[in-house]
């Protein structure tokens, strides 16, 4: 896994990619990363769902 830092209008992004060549990385912002960091166990147990 690959995880870059930018920025998108003035907010700092994170940008987490499965490679170096990944098309198509996952990225968001601060506000979405503390909505991830709160709601982990619900995630993580949809993560794991068969």
């Amino acid at each position: 896994m690959v995880v870059e830092y930018g920025e998108f209008k003035g907010n700092k992004l994170i940008k987490l990619m499965r490679n170096e060549t990944d098309t198509y990385p996952f990225q968001f912002g601060k506000g979405k990363a503390k909505l991830i960091v709160e709601h982990f166990d619900a995630i993580k147990a949809f993560a794991e769902e068969e």
